[in-house]
């Protein structure tokens, strides 16, 4: 039995097509991420499988049961941790504990060991009202109010966009611990260093699913030799030369650089030092000054882009 087992899954708002044939199976255990730019359908899954919303095609299981008939028992076994805040900022953190531990009909006492890692740091704060926390605290506390009940599957939405890096690093050294224990976790992340902390990865793209695999496969499938460049001034002028570099293949922004990989003919000649030769020789014609040009390692990003079959373009979208 699979802990997630989602089949030609579809759903749509309106004329909209939020997910479309969709299908994923997700052992227990494992700790599975999805990545994909806002609308790519992540947040629509989440909410299928916690039995928020109801699929228009398609089946949807978690822990065994389907989300059709079987609701109540998926909430019984299922912690999710929606995109934004949602506990009651006007109740202080330990009412906010209490209140959800109740609900499952259990206490904070008895599945404290679970938590006890998550909450020791807002201990202190036990009496502060939720509004007040800050992002890492606010993300602490949904994270110990969706484990209170010690569900056997947890579904994180995007967990620590607008976290400083040290609670980011926090929270995933906690995910590896709720691993450990045995618990199943599907998250979504804008973040690729987090992506590459998943043991397998589905790449989403207006609702469909691109490839499935580890992060490691997913760099590896990079056809091509990738480069980065960079240059004085501004980066939008050296896109805009790329794109017109007739071996050009693909380019895109990537933070303060440009991401390039050539045309067949131009790779081959790249293992004589020739395509690189040209490309200097052209750029510094139209005018760019101190060039750098190095070969990478593609990242999943960078196999995102590819699978997206990106043209040449002065932005990337951003993975989400």
């Amino acid at each position: 039995m699979f802990a997630i087992d989602l089949q030609h899954l579809s759903k749509s708002y309106g004329p909209v097509q939020a997910v479309q044939d969709v299908s994923l199976r997700v052992p227990p255990g494992e700790l599975f991420g999805l990545i994909g730019p806002d609308g790519a359908g992540k947040t629509t899954l989440f909410r299928i499988m916690a039995t928020l919303l109801l699929p228009d095609a398609g089946t949807a299981a978690v822990a065994g049961h389907d989300t059709r008939g079987g609701m109540r028992a998926i909430r019984e076994v299922v912690g999710y941790m929606p995109g934004r805040f949602s506990l009651y900022p006007d109740l202080t953190v330990a009412e906010n504990l209490d209140f959800f531990a109740a609900l499952f009909r259990t206490t904070v006492r008895a599945n404290y060991e679970l938590i006890r890692d998550i909450y020791e740091p807002l201990a202190p704060f036990r009496d502060r009202r939720a509004g007040a926390l800050s992002g890492g605290m606010k993300q602490k506390l949904a994270l110990c109010c969706a484990l209170i009940h010690k569900p056997e599957v947890l579904l994180l939405d995007e967990p620590t966009t607008g976290v400083d890096a040290v609670s980011r690093q926090e929270f995933w050294q906690v995910l590896g611990q709720l691993k450990a224990r045995g618990i199943t976790i599907m998250v979504s992340t804008p973040y690729m260093d987090e992506a590459a902390r998943c043991e397998r990865v589905a790449l989403l793209q207006e609702g469909q699913v691109l490839r499935v695999d580890t992060p490691a496969a997913l760099q590896a499938a990079y056809p091509v030799p990738l480069y980065a460049v960079r240059a004085t001034g501004s980066l939008y002028p050296l896109l805009q030369s790329l794109r017109a570099y007739p071996a050009t293949r693909t380019v895109y922004a990537f933070g303060e650089e440009a991401h390039l990989s050539l045309l067949p003919a131009a790779t081959a000649a790249a293992t004589t030092g020739t395509a690189e030769a040209d490309l200097l020789g052209y750029l510094a014609r139209a005018g760019h000054a101190q060039v750098q040009l190095r070969g990478l390692t593609p990242t999943i990003e960078d196999t995102f882009m590819e699978l997206l079959g990106a043209r040449p373009a002065a932005t990337a979208p951003t993975a989400r």
